[in-house]
């Protein structure tokens, strides 16, 4: 049977894929990469992904990692589930969303979550951890203006897309210790989308799995 892998660690940004995955409907199988032991940095798992980071997707011996590329494989693997748009404009949209997530809003949470990657010394990674609150309070607020402007339900147009998992992740991390943020009060539009996201039964399968609370 033809049947990707995905390796991830519970409430990683790896989350999104694993989503997408259940929304295909199709049978695939899930390596939890356990942070708390190293085992990202493992010899085993660099063997697969040499950036010792999760997501990773293994397709019969082809490794996809990075979010975009992995959520835009899984929705071209699977065309069925509809989870990448047909319009041009709306699959803009949907890649501009990815390469935000990406590129912008996991970048400035990392300063908060990592700020060792960005700086040695207790003080120094004390004013990195400072800024990076301060983006990413910028930054949430920034995809609560762009949802609250949409009339659609969903990121990338009016169809349900591989952009709304990820967006989605980014709400759940708000709403985490890092960050503290009373999401539903500060960022109502972005709170009534994880609420529909929170209704659909493949993102309650994948909470289930990782041991998350819905929405």
């Amino acid at each position: 049977m033809d049947r990707v892998t995905l390796y991830y660690s519970p409430g990683a940004c790896s989350l999104a894929p694993h989503i997408a995955l259940e929304e295909t409907g199709k049978p695939f199988d899930l390596r939890r990469v356990n942070f708390a032991d190293a085992e990202q940095r493992s010899a085993e798992y660099l063997s697969i992904n040499p950036k010792g980071r999760v997501p990773a997707l293994v397709d019969n011996g082809f490794v996809v990692s990075e979010n975009p590329a992995i959520l835009r494989y899984v929705a071209r693997k699977y065309p069925s589930a509809a989870l990448w748009p047909d319009d041009p404009r709306d699959e803009a949209r949907c890649l501009e969303w990815l390469a935000w997530c990406a590129s912008g809003i996991h970048v400035a949470y990392a300063h908060v979550r990592r700020a060792e990657r960005y700086a040695t010394g207790e003080a120094a990674r004390a004013e990195v951890v400072a800024k990076g609150r301060e983006t990413c309070r910028d930054v949430w607020g920034q995809v609560e203006a762009k949802l609250a402007a949409s009339a659609s339900d969903w990121a990338a147009g009016g169809r349900y897309s591989v952009a709304d998992p990820y967006i989605f992740t980014f709400w759940i991390w708000g709403r985490g210790p890092a960050l503290g943020y009373d999401m539903a009060h500060d960022f109502p539009a972005w709170t009534d989308h994880a609420r529909r996201m929170g209704e659909r039964p493949a993102v309650r399968r994948a909470f289930a799995t990782e041991g998350l609370a819905l929405p």
